[in-house]
């Protein structure tokens, strides 16, 4: 069944005309086309199908917004909805623009007014009343909240043990900043970066409140059905919340679409999804990750990647297990990798060295 998929879906690739609409949007050309090597991405392939990357499901690439590779490695296919983790996060960053375009939110409107549904909340604090929709964005928030750190309070897998996921994450205690920590006005870009779930979880609540509609509901109706996305599939809290933290399921053409717009200002096909000077701000810097890892926009990761000795600014939506949709501006390319990798070590590296040194590598 595997190889069949895989088989069709490299039929279907092959058989295209140099240059054709699909039925979901995409316009398809051959790779050679816009500067692509065949050769190469057939190279990349054999070494997914040989598990040089592990436990890898799809890879697309689109170039000057045409899709010019597209392969399968999982039984699933082209029509499979894939659990992409933490890229879900991005989207939220998405829908949080678009109420902010619709003038029901601003960057610096504070979120607790927006939650109180979900309080009262426990530890209350001035500070805590101040974050706002920037903070969350950004991961900066002074909640103590670091999903990297498992002695955490706000650790993301606290959350999933209760029923109120926006109540535990505003019941947390404002962080202390200990003498090894730099404190948000020494940190680059005057915000201390603390990877949080949570907080985008929130934000999700918020955009919710703001919108007085479903998170899912205002998402099919600003972002999936402008988009030609359908069939999307969210995770829900216990109490019925849509999880703008992580888990929402999409099909790998569906998130390349997400890329793309990043990289088109906002546009998809001519039309305007998202104002263009939003993407423009979630694709800028205003949090530094540490630890060598680059800086960080709105829910957005800003890595640089090294192809051939040269440094290619990127940005890029990611999730547990290496799922990445990475945007690189000056190849005019968006590259899509989803994977199970969970279990596996270090599997952003092996995603990095698959987009690195084969999808990005093939483009001249």
């Amino acid at each position: 069944m595997r190889i069949a998929t895989l088989a069709l879906s490299t039929l279907l690739l092959v058989a295209q005309p140099a240059q054709s609409r699909q039925a979901d949007g995409w316009r398809q050309a051959r790779p050679e086309a816009e500067n692509a090597s065949a050769e190469a991405l057939t190279a990349m392939d054999a070494a997914v199908r040989a598990g040089t990357f592990q436990q890898i499901t799809s890879v697309l690439i689109s170039r000057n917004g045409r899709l010019i590779h597209e392969a399968y490695f999982d039984d699933g296919g082209a029509d499979a909805r894939r659990n992409t983790r933490s890229a879900t996060k991005t989207v939220t960053a998405m829908l949080a623009g678009a109420a902010i375009a619709r003038g029901r939110l601003a960057t610096s409107t504070p979120v607790a007014p927006l939650l109180a549904q979900w309080g009262p909340f426990d530890n209350p604090d001035p500070r805590k009343d101040a974050i706002t929709v920037e903070d969350l964005m950004t991961m900066s928030s002074l909640l103590e909240c670091d999903d990297d750190n498992s002695f955490s309070r706000g650790n993301e897998e606290r959350m999933y043990l209760i029923e109120n996921w926006v109540g535990f994450a505003f019941d947390l205690p404002v962080r202390g900043f200990p003498a090894w920590a730099p404190r948000p006005e020494a940190s680059p870009y005057g915000r201390a970066f603390s990877y949080c779930t949570a907080g985008v979880t929130s934000l999700g609540a918020a955009v919710q409140s703001a919108t007085d509609q479903p998170l899912q509901d205002f998402a099919r109706e600003v972002l999936f059905a402008p988009l030609g996305i359908e069939g999307e599939e969210w995770q829900f809290s216990p109490l019925g919340l849509a999880q703008g933290g992580g888990g929402l399921g999409l099909k790998s053409r569906d998130l390349l679409k997400l890329g793309q717009i990043l990289l088109d200002g906002g546009r998809w096909n001519g039309a305007q999804v998202l104002p263009e000077a939003f993407v423009t701000a979630m694709t800028s810097p205003h949090a530094s990750v540490g630890d060598g890892r680059g800086d960080y926009g709105y829910l957005v990761w800003l890595p640089t990647y090294t192809v051939g000795g040269r440094p290619l600014k990127a940005f890029a939506m990611a999730g547990t297990g290496g799922n990445k949709v990475v945007v690189v501006p000056e190849l005019e390319a968006v590259v899509v990798v989803t994977t199970t990798n969970y279990g596996v070590r270090n599997p952003h590296g092996l995603a990095d060295a698959l987009i690195a040194g084969h999808a990005l590598a093939a483009l001249d």
